[in-house]
């Protein structure tokens, strides 16, 4: 598993000036992500994202601000919800104002929410949060396997028919823009390689 220590989380903490037990926090996320119900949406998703963002750090014009979109994107997962993002978003808010930087509430929600819909039209930050969520399209056929594998386990009271027609259709809009990427930093790294993975995954979820 690849969540990161507490010392990570302090370090971000105290690199805006919070106020508070940083570790109240920190307990509350890895609970949160901790959930038996997340096959995907769990702590390892939080870790990869976060390593993925280190490598591209130095392209964020705020990096605490995305930094801490990245731990709350996905902090309310309920597979059955459609509002799981705007929950999300509100915890980070209440985490943020308890910490006394309620002057970050809005860029770090609006940072949370456009992983709702992966598409941006916005800043090069909302871009870069868009890819590093997107980035497991990108790897390696066995992992992306893995990833596929958790999606359904997560939505296992969805028929298998009506699942594999939705989720075909959910991974066809993505190979259908002109690109999945935005930054090119993930564009050069993943694009050819998480349209190879699109491409078969449809195929499989459409096979009769």
């Amino acid at each position: 598993m690849n969540w990161p220590g507490q010392d990570r989380w302090r370090r971000l903490w105290n690199s805006i000036g919070a106020k508070g037990d940083a570790i109240v926090w920190y307990e509350k996320l890895a609970h949160a992500y901790g959930g038996p119900h997340r096959y995907y949406h769990n702590q390892q998703h939080i870790g990869d994202c976060l390593v993925e963002f280190d490598h591209a750090r130095n392209l964020a014009t705020q990096p605490e601000a995305v930094e801490l979109a990245i731990w709350f994107h996905d902090a309310v997962y309920d597979p059955k919800a459609s509002d799981n993002e705007e929950q999300s978003a509100e915890l980070a808010e209440r985490c943020l104002k308890s910490a006394g930087r309620s002057d970050l509430v809005q860029t770090v929600a609006a940072l949370v929410m456009a992983t709702k819909l992966h598409s941006t039209d916005a800043d090069s930050d909302t871009a870069l949060v868009v890819d590093v969520d997107l980035s497991i399209f990108g790897q390696k056929e066995n992992r992306f396997a893995e990833y596929e594998t958790g999606i359904r386990a997560e939505y296992e009271w969805v028929p298998q028919e009506i699942f594999k027609a939705k989720r075909a259709e959910i991974l066809q809009r993505f190979l259908d823009r002109e690109r999945i990427y935005f930054t090119e930093h993930f564009f050069r790294k993943y694009e050819q390689q998480a349209r190879r993975n699109l491409e078969r995954s449809i195929g499989e979820l459409r096979k009769r």
